[in-house]
């Protein structure tokens, strides 16, 4: 089971995800939402952070199908796909994950056909808070 490496910054991310939450740091000043998590904001330098809670709706923005050579892991799965995610609350904000067929499937469950830019996606999350997307058509 592949668990994500977590720093200060981020473990209030990884700690809502594994609850099945989406959210994402805010500026407690100037309100702008920033991704990955990191103790400053880098519109107006303030030290004062939120977390706030989005919809987990968005779109592929695009996508990638790697080839070997994969870590072993990943092979068994092979050939699966990789995602970025352009969040519809927050637009500027892109996530990576696995376009899955229902929670908890497996990586490949997905038809590689089945995967179109602009296609709209839902998160969920793996046990370990890993996200990643199903389709809302499915």
């Amino acid at each position: 089971m592949l668990t994500p490496i977590v720093d200060e910054d981020g473990a209030p991310f990884w700690s809502y995800a594994r609850r099945g939450e989406l959210r994402i740091q805010a500026c407690a000043d100037c309100d702008e939402l920033r991704f990955p998590p990191r103790p400053c904001c880098p519109h107006c330098r303030s030290f004062e952070t939120e977390w706030r809670h989005l919809t987990g709706q968005g779109r592929i923005w695009s996508y990638v199908l790697p080839h070997p050579p994969l870590l072993p892991d990943y092979a068994e799965q092979s050939p699966y796909n990789v995602v970025l995610v352009e969040l519809t609350d927050a637009p500027h904000i892109r996530l990576v994950g696995n376009l899955v067929s229902e929670p908890g499937a497996r990586l490949n469950s997905v038809p590689v056909e089945r995967i179109r830019i602009g296609a709209r996606v839902q998160v969920v999350f793996t046990d370990t808070g890993l996200p990643q997307w199903v389709l809302e058509r499915p």
